[in-house]
Protein backbone atom coordinates (compact mmCIF):
# COMPACT_ATOMS: atom_id res chain seq x y z
CA UNK A 1 0.00 0.00 0.00
CA UNK A 2 1.40 3.41 -0.99
CA UNK A 3 2.27 5.97 1.71
CA UNK A 4 -0.12 8.99 1.36
CA UNK A 5 1.40 11.14 4.15
CA UNK A 6 3.28 14.16 2.88
CA UNK A 7 7.01 14.06 3.45
CA UNK A 8 8.90 17.17 4.30
CA UNK A 9 12.05 17.62 2.43
CA UNK A 10 15.06 19.44 3.67
CA UNK A 11 14.27 22.16 1.14
CA UNK A 12 10.73 22.61 2.54
CA UNK A 13 12.14 22.87 6.06
CA UNK A 14 14.72 25.52 5.11
CA UNK A 15 12.16 27.52 3.11
CA UNK A 16 9.80 27.54 6.09
CA UNK A 17 12.61 28.50 8.45
CA UNK A 18 13.69 31.43 6.23
CA UNK A 19 10.07 32.67 5.92
CA UNK A 20 9.54 32.41 9.68
CA UNK A 21 12.78 34.24 10.40
CA UNK A 22 11.88 37.00 7.95
CA UNK A 23 8.45 37.35 9.53
CA UNK A 24 9.94 37.44 13.01
CA UNK A 25 12.54 40.01 11.92
CA UNK A 26 9.88 42.20 10.31
CA UNK A 27 7.80 42.07 13.48
CA UNK A 28 10.79 42.96 15.65
CA UNK A 29 11.72 45.89 13.36
CA UNK A 30 8.13 47.16 13.45
CA UNK A 31 8.17 46.95 17.25
CA UNK A 32 11.43 48.90 17.50
CA UNK A 33 10.22 51.58 15.09
CA UNK A 34 6.90 51.99 16.85
CA UNK A 35 8.73 52.24 20.19
CA UNK A 36 10.91 55.01 18.80
CA UNK A 37 7.95 56.95 17.47
CA UNK A 38 6.30 56.79 20.90
CA UNK A 39 9.47 57.73 22.80
CA UNK A 40 9.23 61.20 24.29
CA UNK A 41 11.96 63.62 23.27
CA UNK A 42 13.57 65.21 26.30
CA UNK A 43 15.60 68.32 27.03
CA UNK A 44 17.65 69.50 30.01
CA UNK A 45 16.10 71.92 32.51
CA UNK A 46 16.68 73.36 35.98
CA UNK A 47 14.20 72.75 38.78
CA UNK A 48 14.00 76.17 40.47
CA UNK A 49 12.90 74.55 43.72
CA UNK A 50 16.14 72.50 43.89
CA UNK A 51 18.59 75.16 42.64
CA UNK A 52 20.96 76.42 45.34
CA UNK A 53 22.54 79.23 43.24
CA UNK A 54 26.02 77.67 43.28
CA UNK A 55 27.15 79.77 40.26
CA UNK A 56 28.28 76.67 38.30
CA UNK A 57 25.75 77.21 35.50
CA UNK A 58 27.85 80.14 34.29
CA UNK A 59 31.11 78.18 34.14
CA UNK A 60 30.28 74.50 33.50
CA UNK A 61 28.28 74.81 30.24
CA UNK A 62 30.05 73.53 27.09
CA UNK A 63 29.09 76.78 25.36
CA UNK A 64 31.32 79.81 25.78
CA UNK A 65 28.29 81.78 26.93
CA UNK A 66 26.14 79.51 29.08
CA UNK A 67 22.70 78.45 27.83
CA UNK A 68 21.44 79.18 31.35
CA UNK A 69 19.76 82.55 31.82
CA UNK A 70 17.91 84.27 34.62
CA UNK A 71 14.15 84.61 34.20
CA UNK A 72 11.66 86.65 36.19
CA UNK A 73 8.30 85.46 37.49
CA UNK A 74 6.59 88.84 37.36
CA UNK A 75 3.46 87.48 39.11
CA UNK A 76 5.59 86.81 42.21
CA UNK A 77 7.57 90.06 42.18
CA UNK A 78 6.98 92.76 44.76
CA UNK A 79 8.38 95.47 42.44
CA UNK A 80 10.47 96.69 45.38
CA UNK A 81 12.36 99.97 45.44
CA UNK A 82 15.34 98.20 47.02
CA UNK A 83 15.32 94.76 45.35
CA UNK A 84 17.83 92.36 46.92
CA UNK A 85 18.19 90.62 43.56
CA UNK A 86 19.32 93.89 42.01
CA UNK A 87 21.29 95.43 44.89
CA UNK A 88 23.70 93.84 47.37
CA UNK A 89 21.43 92.16 49.95
CA UNK A 90 22.64 93.83 53.11
CA UNK A 91 19.35 95.00 54.63
CA UNK A 92 20.89 97.58 56.96
CA UNK A 93 22.87 99.24 54.18
CA UNK A 94 20.65 98.98 51.10
CA UNK A 95 20.90 102.00 48.86
CA UNK A 96 20.50 102.66 45.16
CA UNK A 97 24.13 103.43 44.37
CA UNK A 98 25.43 101.86 41.15
CA UNK A 99 28.33 100.32 43.07
CA UNK A 100 25.81 98.19 44.99
CA UNK A 101 24.39 96.38 41.96
CA UNK A 102 24.79 92.60 42.08
CA UNK A 103 24.90 91.72 38.38
CA UNK A 104 28.48 91.76 37.08
CA UNK A 105 27.33 92.37 33.49
CA UNK A 106 24.41 94.77 34.02
CA UNK A 107 21.92 92.20 32.66
CA UNK A 108 19.32 92.95 35.33
CA UNK A 109 17.77 96.31 34.52
CA UNK A 110 15.65 98.52 36.74
CA UNK A 111 12.83 100.74 35.46
CA UNK A 112 10.69 103.16 37.47
CA UNK A 113 6.95 102.42 37.36
CA UNK A 114 5.46 104.71 40.01
CA UNK A 115 6.45 105.60 43.53
CA UNK A 116 7.60 103.30 45.22
CA UNK A 117 7.53 100.57 42.50
CA UNK A 118 10.21 99.45 40.06
CA UNK A 119 10.19 96.77 37.39
CA UNK A 120 13.21 94.50 36.96
CA UNK A 121 13.89 92.89 33.59
CA UNK A 122 16.69 90.69 32.28
CA UNK A 123 18.69 91.43 29.14
CA UNK A 124 19.35 87.88 27.84
CA UNK A 125 22.28 89.02 25.74
CA UNK A 126 24.11 90.22 28.86
CA UNK A 127 23.04 87.47 31.29
CA UNK A 128 25.74 84.84 31.94
CA UNK A 129 23.70 82.66 34.31
CA UNK A 130 25.86 83.41 37.35
CA UNK A 131 22.82 83.34 39.69
CA UNK A 132 23.95 86.26 41.87
CA UNK A 133 20.61 88.01 41.42
CA UNK A 134 18.75 84.75 42.05
CA UNK A 135 20.61 84.18 45.33
CA UNK A 136 19.93 87.76 46.47
CA UNK A 137 16.25 87.54 45.59
CA UNK A 138 15.89 84.19 47.35
CA UNK A 139 17.75 85.36 50.48
CA UNK A 140 15.65 88.43 51.31
CA UNK A 141 12.99 88.67 48.62
CA UNK A 142 10.22 86.51 47.29
CA UNK A 143 12.31 84.39 44.92
CA UNK A 144 10.81 85.76 41.72
CA UNK A 145 14.18 85.53 39.93
CA UNK A 146 15.34 82.03 38.95
CA UNK A 147 17.51 80.22 36.39
CA UNK A 148 16.34 78.29 33.33
CA UNK A 149 18.11 76.62 30.42
CA UNK A 150 17.22 78.44 27.20
CA UNK A 151 16.52 75.83 24.55
CA UNK A 152 17.20 78.21 21.67
CA UNK A 153 20.84 78.17 22.88
CA UNK A 154 21.24 74.73 24.49
CA UNK A 155 22.73 72.01 22.26
CA UNK A 156 21.03 69.31 24.40
CA UNK A 157 24.21 67.34 25.12
CA UNK A 158 23.80 63.66 25.82
CA UNK A 159 25.33 64.27 29.26
CA UNK A 160 24.90 67.88 30.31
CA UNK A 161 28.14 69.13 31.86
CA UNK A 162 26.22 71.52 34.10
CA UNK A 163 24.00 68.69 35.35
CA UNK A 164 27.10 66.62 36.12
CA UNK A 165 28.56 69.50 38.18
CA UNK A 166 25.33 70.52 39.93
CA UNK A 167 25.66 69.76 43.67
CA UNK A 168 21.89 69.81 44.27
CA UNK A 169 20.94 67.68 41.24
CA UNK A 170 18.61 70.48 40.13
CA UNK A 171 19.15 69.77 36.41
CA UNK A 172 17.35 66.85 34.81
CA UNK A 173 15.69 65.82 31.59
CA UNK A 174 12.09 66.92 31.07
CA UNK A 175 9.68 66.27 28.17
CA UNK A 176 10.36 68.59 25.23
CA UNK A 177 6.69 69.50 24.97
CA UNK A 178 6.89 71.07 28.47
CA UNK A 179 10.51 72.28 28.56
CA UNK A 180 10.31 74.90 31.29
CA UNK A 181 9.86 74.30 35.01
CA UNK A 182 8.31 77.47 36.31
CA UNK A 183 8.67 78.88 39.77
CA UNK A 184 5.39 79.10 41.61
CA UNK A 185 4.18 81.06 44.59
CA UNK A 186 4.46 78.95 47.74
CA UNK A 187 0.98 78.35 49.05
CA UNK A 188 1.11 78.02 52.82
Amino acid sequence: MPDDTPHSTRRDFLTGWVRGSALLGTGALAGVLSGRSQATETVWQIDPDKCIQCHRCATECVLTESAVKCVHAFAMCGYCDLCTGYFEPRPNELNTGAENQLCPTGALQRSFIEDPYYQYTIDDKKCIGCSRCVAGCAAFGNGSLFLQIRHDRCVNCNECSIAMACPSEAISRVPAETPYKLKRVNET
